[in-house]
């Protein structure tokens, strides 16, 4: 099984350097690997480390120009080259979900998708989730309500999959949201109020979905 294969199947993997097995993330953690859309180089263009590729990345709406090497990480993107350090470096090997964004709407670990990958496609990220005028979204409020962070390094990502599983439809028992927010750890153990603030959550964006209907 290549090791694509053992991503897309959640399986654990072995550190030949250690003999260590790490859990990769819950399949119910969608890990999306995006269609390789780096663009060709030229064929006399050798690949140094001085190489860039323009790239224009659609974020939280808005359209920027960038000009990196193509082994650039979506995640690195956003945090060294556009300043938005919401999302969080943190194992910077898929396993931990402190990097999740959404790309056209579904759940990405920024650390394992190129940039250039998300060319071309809607990347939100949690400086993207309020409103204009500062109105948190149904989730931030509820993290807040429910106190459901410690050190909050993990929070952005666990928020950004948290909204993905709402949507998803897998918000509807403390059960569903544990298993479908496996992919995001905290070292805190923040976990029993995460399930209640996406617990909240759920109910308020349901709630609102009725009264506008």
């Amino acid at each position: 099984m290549s090791p694509v294969e053992s991503l897309q199947a959640g399986e654990s993997v072995i550190s030949p350097s250690r003999g260590e097995t790490s859990p990769l993330p819950s399949p119910h953690h969608p890990l999306v690997l995006l269609p390789h859309r780096v663009k060709q180089l030229e064929p006399d263009a050798p690949m140094t480390s001085k190489t860039r590729i323009p790239i224009h990345l659609q974020i939280n709406g808005h359209r920027h120009e960038l000009e990196v090497e193509p082994r650039v990480t979506l995640l690195d993107a956003l945090r060294d080259h556009l300043g938005l350090t919401g999302t969080k470096k943190g194992c910077d090997q898929g396993q931990c979900g402190a990097c999740t964004v959404h790309v056209d709407g579904q759940r990405v670990l920024a650390c394992l998708t190129l940039a250039a990958q998300a060319e071309g496609r809607a990347v939100s990220t949690i400086e993207g989730l309020a409103e204009g005028d500062g109105t948190l979204h149904a989730v931030q409020a509820a993290f807040l309500e429910q106190d459901a962070f410690q050190c909050g390094y993990c929070t952005p990502g666990q928020i950004m999959s948290a909204v993905a599983c709402i949507s998803e439809g897998h918000a509807g028992s403390d059960d569903e949201i544990r298993e479908y927010m496996a992919g995001n750890l905290c070292r805190c153990g923040a976990y029993p109020h995460i399930v209640a603030a996406v617990r909240q959550a759920a109910l308020e964006v349901a709630s609102s979905m009725e009264t506008a209907s």
